[in-house]
């Protein structure tokens, strides 16, 4: 006979990413921080700003603190906030379930009173106009007015897999109007190392666009090759 597990699993040692660390994200897009790390890092595109950013700002950047819920469940997110930390990023799954509601505009308060600066689910969420009110940026999969149960089993701080990514608490999460991206603690380091080029790059490449470029210099060049193939 399987034993039942404990209501919540909660983990006390997280490790956490430097203040200099944190400050190297701020206000850096997604997609710099998505080339910084070649193409990964980014959660599924169903992973939206609420309200498409309609109503409320969504962009943050802060250090993971996961929250493993469960399909339909939001006891282990309510546990979480006696963990977050000031900044944190709440990334709370909820095994993708769409049949209710992963949190609405009370625990978005709640979140945002506790310190956090930002939360994202890949559920829906509930009770728009008084999340909008509430002031947290939130990623979602949509609305819906469906009430989500708090009976568990949950886990707060262990790692998680949600929207296409494993998620570990400490991760650097960056989440803007395009969507959501995460740098491994690990690789935090090499990231930031990496978008000083990009973000150089990036701007060559605009200043170019304004003066007049119609097309990259190596698409044109491909196209005068044997590479390319006209027919007609």
């Amino acid at each position: 006979m399987i034993e039942d597990p404990p209501l919540l699993t909660i983990s006390r040692n997280r490790p956490r990413p430097t203040d200099a660390q944190i400050a190297a994200f701020q206000g850096v897009p997604t997609g710099f921080v998505n080339d910084a790390m070649f193409g990964k890092g980014a959660l599924a595109r169903q992973v939206r700003p609420i309200g498409e950013g309609r109503d409320l700002k969504c962009a943050a950047a802060g250090p993971a603190l996961t929250v493993d819920n469960g399909p339909g469940d939001v006891l282990a997110l309510m546990a979480a906030l006696s963990q977050i930390q000031e900044g944190d990023m709440v990334m709370s799954a909820f095994d993708g379930f769409q049949g209710c509601a992963a949190a609405g505009d009370r625990l978005a308060g709640m979140m945002r009173n506790n310190g956090a600066v930002g939360y994202v689910t890949d559920g829906p969420m509930r009770d728009y106009d008084g999340i909008v009110a509430a002031g947290l940026p939130c990623w979602c999969t949509g609305l819906t007015p469906a009430s989500p149960f708090t009976k568990g089993p949950g886990r707060v701080g262990l790692p998680i897999e949600m929207a296409g990514q494993h998620i570990e608490s400490g991760d650097m999460v960056v989440a803007d109007i395009d969507g959501v991206v995460v740098v491994p603690f690990a690789q935090i380091d090499a990231v930031i190392a990496v978008l000083d080029k990009v973000r150089t790059t990036e701007a060559a490449l605009d200043a170019r666009v304004e003066a007049g470029l119609d097309m990259p210099d190596a698409i044109r060049a491909l196209l005068d090759t044997e590479g390319v193939k006209y027919i007609g």
